[in-house]
């Protein structure tokens, strides 16, 4: 009997073990559910205010839900294809640092612009959350004949990207910002998949192996940098004049459709000290580097600044990159204001810049100019 109540007892202490076992790994797994749970819901979240930011600063351009080419041809930021290569760190440092000289602005405080590192993430979760996750792109050493593939890219791809003196309707792939960011993994998948639906094609059937690493090569051996170092604490003054030459006579412009200064009009107002109030439409950072003289940073996205201006029917000028868009936003909403004289510098800054005409900021033209 002492043998059976052995045997039974040791029988029960097994039990116990196995029970107490399934307990721990229900409970693991509980708590791995409540953990991946909770992981979704901050990622829901962390999606949730991207999507407001993204409406507040990228939205103008990059359209409604990131599908693009809702002002100067601003790319698709959800084409699958484009969200399969591009790693998260890709995508923010694009909107951290921006594409210098063209119309995209940079965006990170560390630049001037507005968004901290958070809120930049939170950009990239939105735009994640329309598409699919990066994948790990197959690295491999770059073999083709950069002379072969600026021959290549000279017959395939300049009708839309544009050359090194003259920009195109894609992305203009000379900048050096582009090119310090996009690894030779990244560029051969762009070329091989294309960005479909945009007008980008596959050329997977369209090119050999052999002269798609023509075009990688070609693409390395163009100048790749940072083109503007970053600070820890850009200063944007706040306390700037409101009026250019404000002892000066009063302009008289003539626009088109009622809209549109011509920006050799400005220049000779500029020139002849005339009394008039210009706006940089853009980031707070692409002033910084470059701006007219005497341009006021009053971005897009924050109209309270108007607010500082006197209406005494004094002209006022806004500009930014796009060319029209983000200024145009501005001049509605001085109109809105009921300021009587108000308008957007034709063509913009770039072409400002391609023209000669003055230019105040830290930061020498870099990348390709407007198409004249």
């Amino acid at each position: 009997m002492s043998s059976s109540f052995s045997v039974f007892a040791g029988a029960a202490v097994a039990c116990a073990a196995v029970a107490s076992r399934v307990r721990l790994v229900v409970l693991s797994l509980g708590l791995c559910l409540a953990a991946r749970q909770a992981s979704a819901q901050q990622v829901a979240s962390t999606a949730a205010i991207g999507k407001g930011l993204y409406a507040k600063y990228c939205q103008l351009c990059h359209a409604t839900g990131g599908t693009g080419y809702a002002a100067d041809n601003a790319p698709s930021l959800v084409s699958p294809m484009f969200l399969t290569a591009a790693s998260d760190a890709f995508v923010a440092r694009g909107i951290r640092l921006g594409r210098p000289n063209t119309s995209m602005a940079a965006y990170g405080k560390n630049r001037g612009g507005p968004l901290d590192d958070a809120q930049i993430d939170a950009i990239v979760a939105y735009l994640r959350s329309l598409g699919p996750r990066a994948i790990a792109l197959p690295e491999r050493k770059v073999g083709g004949s950069a002379a072969r593939g600026a021959k290549l890219f000279e017959r395939e791809c300049r009708s839309c990207h544009g050359s090194a003196a003259q920009a195109g309707k894609a992305p203009q792939l000379h900048n050096p910002e582009f090119l310090a960011a996009a690894s030779p993994a990244f560029l051969r998948h762009s070329i091989l998949h294309g960005r479909p639906p945009t007008r980008m094609p596959a050329f997977q059937r369209r090119l050999s192996s052999t002269q798609v690493d023509d075009l990688v090569a070609w693409l390395g051996s163009l100048p790749a940098q940072t083109a503007v170092a970053e600070q820890a604490d850009p200063i944007i003054p706040d306390d700037l004049p409101l009026v250019r030459h404000p002892g000066g006579k009063e302009p008289t412009f003539s626009l088109r459709e009622d809209r549109f200064v011509s920006a050799e009009q400005v220049e000779q107002a500029l020139a002849a000290k005339q009394r008039f109030i210009i706006i940089d439409a853009r980031s707070p950072a692409d002033w910084l580097q470059t701006h007219i003289p005497g341009a006021l940073p009053i971005p897009y996205y924050d109209a309270k600044k108007l607010a500082r201006l006197p209406n005494a029917g004094t002209w006022v000028i806004a500009y930014c990159a796009c060319p029209h868009h983000a200024s145009g936003e501005v001049v509605d909403a001085l109109r809105r204001r009921n300021f009587p004289h108000t308008a957007v510098l034709d063509e913009g800054i770039l072409f400002w810049r391609q023209h000669g005409y003055p230019l105040e900021g830290a930061a020498a033209p870099v990348g390709a100019p407007p198409p004249p």
